[in-house]
């Protein structure tokens, strides 16, 4: 191979280290059957970056998710502002990915504002039980809307839940979780889905810096985690339950170190003494 050659494969190697490799770690693997949540498997959570190359992060990474937001390590703020949400109604389709149901938005459903940067909505999922815990509790259910940056950055909020009423949200879905119970990674279309009916019911939330919590545990993802625990009902979580865990008694990942991070809690100025 002549000197020209050389530079040439030389300039490839290094754009692809600039341009492509960002895009590879930053995804959220959408197919989940290489690795599980059992925590006694050889591909369990103690062993994700074992898996491939561009897991390591899962077991090296010092901010990864969830963590259990404990109040030791709380700072109440006024100062972060109200949660910024500016959805609609788009077109969406649904997919059983083998260890959880997900809500694909297929065309823009609207965005969140956080530090300034406009991150658009693209997914919602659920974990059973809760991934994040307060105080060291555990509650039933956990939604998660996944937002993403134009340069490819995630902000992730949470609404966390316990058993009691039902959850509107679910209402909608639950048909879908049923006709996609014996599926793995077959689209349904669900037609419009309005992000605005995600009812939320408290302007105070948790705000740190974590990961995603599935492979590759990609890290700097901002994390809003609602402070009010809304309720599911028995029946929902069960049709949830049933239609994703064929191998697994539950898809939340462990509570992962805090490594010294700090939580902000975001309370408003007029409930400061509340």
């Amino acid at each position: 191979m002549d000197n020209k050659s050389l530079r040439f494969v030389s300039i490839f190697i290094v754009l692809f280290i600039i341009f492509g490799v960002p895009t590879i770690i930053s995804q959220e693997v959408e197919d989940e059957r290489e690795f599980t949540y059992d925590v006694n498997s050889h591909n369990g959570p103690d062993h994700w970056g074992e898996i491939h190359p561009e897991w390591i992060m899962c077991n090296q990474g010092d901010f990864q998710s969830p963590i259990d937001l404990t109040h030791k390590r709380v700072q109440t703020t006024s100062s972060l502002g109200r949660l910024d949400r500016d959805y609609k109604a788009a077109n969406a389709t649904i997919v059983n990915r083998g260890h959880d149901m997900m809500l694909k938005w297929t065309e823009g459903a609207g965005h969140i504002h956080v530090n300034g940067t406009e991150y658009q909505l693209n997914q919602l999922h659920w974990h059973t039980p809760t991934e994040h815990t307060v105080n060291g509790r555990r509650y039933n259910l956990e939604l998660h809307l996944v937002h993403q940056s134009t340069d490819g950055k995630y902000a992730v909020v949470g609404i966390m839940y316990k058993i009691g009423r039902h959850d509107p949200l679910l209402s909608l879905a639950e048909p879908y979780f049923k006709a996609l119970a014996e599926t793995k990674g077959v689209e349904m279309n669900v037609g419009t889905f309005d992000p605005r009916n995600i009812k939320i019911g408290s302007r105070k939330y948790y705000r740190y810096i974590g990961s995603l919590t599935t492979p590759p545990c990609h890290q700097n993802v901002i994390w809003t985690i609602v402070k009010k625990v809304r309720t599911v009902s028995r029946e929902q979580l069960r049709a949830i339950r049933e239609a994703v865990h064929d191998d697994a008694e539950v898809n939340a990942r462990p509570v992962q170190p805090l490594n010294n991070r700090w939580i902000k809690l975001y309370r408003p100025d007029d409930q400061q003494n509340s």
